[in-house]
């Protein structure tokens, strides 16, 4: 089965990644999009998040028309029902939590619920491919694709081949990628990471290290990171961003298991910060306000 014959695609995960995959599944793509999540509140979420971000940011800057923007959203259907979202759909994108156990468990209802043929993409950031395939008894179809954030803007997107990833379904999944106006890179899952985030993580993780040492503040060192690199943003106010310190903790225990204690870890500021309640995201406090309100006087 080629992508020409995919009209469906499925987003399970309604959150951060999940909405804006499947905005652009509906906007780009073109296609017929189920987004499904935990519970009815959090679907209703996202669909809401899917409505401002169009019409703030395409129709109210003039790139679409109000009537373009109804015909996207009404593309997307939204369902709590995991097996009602996924049982038509020709394609799947997984965007739950980076958690390993909620994956695999998610990948095993997909595998009972998904017509042998059908694709199943995970968006994990890092977790392995392998092990998520082996929740299911079709592994040749499980394939990473880690989208960056914000998916309309950037251009990445990491597919992750795992050990029993089939070429074929490697190549379908950078075709859509294509489709949807990616630009894909295929790598192994044989580190934490992939491509991006274990090169950037390695920045970001001296940049941490610095902070600690009180060498400089986080806005100096971003800053020294913006205009020395000529990065659009410095690690630290990114991860503010994208509330990258409370995941660290959370897939603390993945990273151990796939790279050894020693790299495993995380850093005892970011452990610090997260229990003081300063795990970064959309509004709420991260290592800027961390030194500022903690560090800069401890």
């Amino acid at each position: 089965m080629g992508l020409e014959n995919v009209r469906r695609v499925a987003v399970v995960g309604a959150g951060s990644m999940g909405n804006q995959i499947a905005q652009v599944a509906a906007r780009v793509g073109g296609y017929q999009v189920k987004l499904n999540d935990i519970n009815d509140e959090m679907v209703a979420k996202g669909l809401d998040t899917i409505r401002n971000t169009l019409q703030k940011h395409f129709v109210e800057k003039g790139k679409l028309t109000a009537e373009e923007m109804k015909a996207i959203v009404d593309r997307i259907v939204g369902t709590a029902k995991l097996e009602e979202a996924v049982k038509d759909a020709d394609f799947v994108i997984e965007a739950a939590a980076e958690n390993l156990a909620i994956k695999k468990d998610i990948f095993r209802r997909l595998d009972a619920f998904t017509a042998p043929h059908v694709i199943l993409g995970t968006n994990t950031s890092g977790l392995n491919i392998t092990d998520i395939a082996s929740a299911t008894k079709k592994p040749d179809k499980v394939v990473g694709m880690h989208f960056f954030n914000p998916v309309a803007v950037m251009k990445l997107v990491e597919v992750a081949r795992g050990a029993t990833t089939s070429q074929e379904t490697t190549d379908m999944a950078c075709e859509m990628c294509r489709k949807l106006g990616k630009e894909p890179i295929v790598c192994r899952d044989v580190g934490w990471g992939f491509l991006g985030n274990r090169a950037y993580g390695a920045m970001s993780d001296e940049a941490i290290q610095m902070v600690w040492e009180r060498v400089a503040s986080p806005m100096d060192i971003d800053r020294a990171m913006r205009l020395g690199f000529n990065l659009p943003m410095g690690p630290l106010e990114l991860g503010d961003l994208t509330g990258r310190w409370g995941l660290r903790i959370a897939s603390e225990e993945d990273r151990i298991r796939e790279m050894g204690e020693a790299r495993g870890r995380a850093h005892p500021m970011i452990r610090m910060m997260v229990r003081a309640g300063y795990p970064g995201g959309p509004g709420k406090k991260g290592i800027y306000d961390f030194w500022n309100d903690v560090l800069s006087k401890w």
